[in-house]
């Protein structure tokens, strides 16, 4: 884990074993609202591990929906809030 390579965000890096080499995580304070959404939109969810919902995009890479793990005001300050 990176920490602060950029004001206020993290930057992780790990083995994905997969073709595509990279994954997105999106954090967000409603697992399950945004896991619906992205499934709304294309994705396949492939798994589940502990809080995260992991989904395949139309495209073929994986993202993982994650709960929030950023300081609760920078959160709730940088955070897209979707109608």
């Amino acid at each position: 884990m990176l920490r602060d390579p950029f004001p206020g965000l993290a930057l992780g890096v790990q083995a994905v074993d997969d073709a595509h080499r990279y994954h997105v995580d999106i954090e967000t304070d409603d697992v399950e609202a945004e896991t619906a959404r992205l499934t709304e939109l294309g994705a396949v969810e492939v798994s589940r591990w502990l809080e995260c919902h992991v989904l395949r995009a139309p495209g073929g890479h994986l993202l993982c929906v994650i709960p929030v793990h950023s300081d609760p005001e920078l959160f709730a300050g940088q955070a897209t809030i979707w109608p």
